[in-house]
Order: structure tokens, then C-alpha cells, then sequence
């Protein structure tokens, strides 16, 4: 009689429906029997009963728990044990079909290639690393996982309610307000610091560095808002690092002219106009005083002519005829 050939896998799976049909037969049966004592009119028989049956449900969640930890944690700790080793697949032996043997014809001399003297060796390109400017501003204290891992970054320029991306890709048309660069990730340290870098070509347009603030593993993202004029068409790079270790980049591109930004919608204060100042009258000249006439010399009175005695009438005698 031979022997049932039985992997790893396959044994886990069959445990796995053992302990699922010892669950619900734990459960179904200690239902019952708490449902029978409830009906037994005596105390000690009915107490014996329900607990024997919350015993069995009790069992049942226990059961759970080992279902748990034998899907998730089965199947890794017996590989540290025995590391799986690969199975050496039958080869079919080939049959030889004959074959019409070819005339030998006559072969060419080969000729001498020329060797290139020299050889371009190409040079490693250099890992990412966190600009001193950056590193400078670091805040967190706690010591990161060196084994902390991330996806593949899936880039978007949306996501919904759930943080699903809207619109993923790699190639992206301008006008665009908001590009986001999903992740999952795990084995995180909560208080880390954690660092995205995004480049357009060698210049850093955008970074985010801050104290981790999520779970140890599950789903996250970082995002850019362009300001106006941006972005401009080309190649971008985004480069995740937690404290100073590189963990993961990607790129995409974008085409087309960003929109022409706006005009600033704050008016300008137009300048009061300064007050001309009134000319200086010119003072009037003043007048000359007009040079007071020379006093002609007054003229000296004619003497007076001495009155001339008046005569003295005489009295004639009037003589009179008789």
C-alpha cells in the first residue's frame, strides 16, 4: 500500500477545516444543552448542564483564536523549521525523430572582429539620500525599524472617499491642482520620522517630513498641490525614506503647459498726489524813495518902502465978497 504524499500547505489547509468543523460543533452543541437545562426543574442538574455547555462555547472561542493563528502563523514557523526544498520535476524523456543528414557545404573563414580598445563601464548610479537642509529638521527622537518595508508607488491625481486612486497612472496632462503617491505598508515604528521627497528633474519642488502618525502596517499617501505656473511638463521622481534609509521611488511624467497664473486680485493703493506747493511770490521790488526836492531858497522880501510922509492939507482961509 502506498503512502498519501502530503505538503506543508496542504496539511495546513486540512487543520484549518478540522478546527472550522470543531468550532461550530462546539457551538451548536453547547446551544443545546444550555437550552435542555433551562428546562430541568432541578437546580444542580441544571447548573451542571449550562456549565457544560458555556464550556463548550468557551471551547468554541478558543478554537477561533487557533484558527487565526494557524492561517496566518502556521505555515512560516514550520519553514523556519524545514525550509521547503524544490521538487525535482520528471523530465520527459524526447523521443529522437531521424532526421535528413545535410550535405557539408563549404564553411567561410571567419574573419577577425575588431575589438573596441575601450569599454564604456557604466557608473552605478548613486542612492538617494535626504538633503543636510532637511535632515536638520528632524524632530523625532525614536529609533525607526530598519526593516520597515513599502509597495510600489501608485501615482494619481484623486482618490475617493476610501483612498482609492480615481485616476492612476504614470502619465499625467496638465492643468493639475493635486497629485498623491499611494503606498502600502508594514512593520513601521509609530513616532518615526518619515520623509517624501518630490523632484522635478535634480530640484526638489515638494517635501513632507514628519513624526509617523499611522498604524505599523496598513495604507498611506503623500501628497503635492502644485502652486501657480506649476507643475511645468517633464519627469518627477517622489523618494520615501524613514530616518535617513532609503526605502522606495517612483516616477511619472506630465505634458502640456501649466495654466497661466492668475493676476493678484489685491488692489494697489494708488499714491495720493502730493500737494504742489503754491510759488513764492517774488517780492515786489521796492520803490526807490523818490529824493526830496532841494528847498529852492526863499526868496528875500523886498524891503517895504518907507511910507512917504502924507501931505497935510491946508486950510485955505475962504474969503468971502461983501
Amino acid at each position: 500500500m502506498s503512502g498519501i504524499s502530503l505538503d506543508i500547505q496542504t496539511a495546513v489547509r486540512t487543520i484549518l477545516i478540522l478546527v472550522a468543523i470543531a468550532i461550530m460543533f462546539s457551538i451548536w452543541r453547547g446551544t443545546q444543552i444550555i437550552r435542555k437545562a433551562r428546562k430541568l426543574p432541578y437546580f444542580r442538574m441544571r447548573r451542571q448542564k449550562m456549565v457544560f455547555g458555556w464550556r463548550l462555547l468557551f471551547l468554541a472561542l478558543v478554537l477561533v483564536g487557533l484558527l487565526v493563528f494557524v492561517n496566518f502563523q502556521a505555515e512560516p514557523i514550520i519553514y523556519r523549521y524545514f525550509p521547503p526544498t524544490a521538487t525535482a520535476s520528471q523530465t520527459p524523456t524526447i523521443t529522437l525523430t531521424p532526421t535528413i543528414t545535410l550535405t557539408p557545404t563549404i564553411t567561410l573563414t571567419p574573419t577577425i572582429t575588431n575589438t573596441p580598445s575601450v569599454t564604456n563601464t557604466p557608473t552605478a548610479s548613486p542612492t538617494p539620500s535626504i538633503p543636510l537642509s532637511i535632515g536638520m529638521t528632524f524632530v523625532s527622537t525614536t529609533t525607526p525599524n530598519p526593516d520597515a518595508i513599502f509597495s510600489t508607488l501608485i501615482f494619481t491625481n484623486g482618490i475617493d472617499e476610501s483612498y482609492n486612486p480615481t485616476n492612476p497612472g504614470t502619465l499625467f496632462t496638465n492643468p493639475i491642482d493635486h497629485l498623491y503617491a499611494l503606498f502600502t505598508y508594514d512593520q513601521m515604528t509609530p513616532g518615526a520620522q518619515w520623509t517624501a521627497l518630490w523632484y522635478y528633474g535634480e530640484e526638489l519642488v515638494f517635501f513632507e517630513s514628519k513624526p509617523w502618525d499611522g498604524q505599523t502596517g496598513g495604507f498611506g499617501y503623500t501628497d503635492w498641490i502644485p502652486g501657480p505656473g506649476e507643475p511645468l511638463p517633464g519627469t518627477y521622481e517622489v523618494q520615501i525614506f524613514v530616518g535617513l534609509e532609503f526605502k522606495i521611488s517612483g516616477q511619472f511624467e506630465i505634458e502640456g503647459d501649466p495654466p497661466t497664473p492668475k493676476p493678484s486680485a489685491t488692489p494697489t493703493r494708488t499714491p495720493r498726489p502730493t500737494n504742489t506747493l503754491v510759488p513764492t511770490r517774488t517780492p515786489r521790488p521796492t520803490s526807490t524813495p523818490i529824493p526830496s526836492r532841494t528847498a529852492r531858497p526863499t526868496s528875500t522880501p523886498i524891503p517895504t518902502q518907507t511910507p512917504q510922509p502924507t501931505n497935510t492939507a491946508r486950510i485955505l482961509p475962504i474969503t468971502t465978497t461983501p
